[in-house]
């Protein structure tokens, strides 16, 4: 199995040491390729699973977004993405997030709309109901009782 390097030739020991408990040996380095024989390669190690140990390596690394990674059959390329690219996806996120904020920001004020329109029903009914009584000191005591009386009643 091979892994060409592409633009990650400067990192290429930090992925064999990397790989090499993943995949049970030391890949060997040559040029701008790890090289790993397939006999002494890990039971069960196929090339997908090669490629998801090169994705988390980038992603370790901050490189994830600079870089992609293909299968060939038995041979894994890192490609480095142009910033073109890079450009378009970040805009496309933030398409995708400007659509969301400006639900978010209709939402409070629409709930600001609706506490409003609370508010003024609050003050309606409070000049509709007419004003209790003032209520002397231990009053309230035989208020209590009265309403329990009732209650009974």
């Amino acid at each position: 199995m091979k892994v060409v390097l592409g633009g990650l030739k400067d990192r290429a020991e930090e992925l064999q040491s990397f790989l090499e408990p993943r995949v049970g040996m030391k890949p060997s380095v040559s040029g701008g390729e790890l090289e790993m024989e397939d006999s002494a390669i890990r039971k069960g190690v196929k090339p997908r699973q090669v490629k998801t140990y090169v994705k988390r390596f980038l992603h370790q690394k901050g490189l994830r977004k600079t870089f992609r990674v293909l299968v060939n059959g038995s041979q894994l390329t890192i490609q480095e993405l142009e910033r073109e690219e890079e450009e378009k996806e970040e805009k496309k996120e933030k398409e995708k997030e400007g659509p969301k904020k400006r639900e978010e920001e209709a939402v409070p004020k629409k709930e600001g709309a609706e506490e409003e329109g609370r508010e003024e029903k609050e003050m309606m009914k409070k000049k509709e109901a007419p004003q209790a009584p003032e209520k002397k000191e231990g009053g309230e005591e035989k208020e209590k009782e009265k309403e329990k009386e009732k209650k009974k009643s």
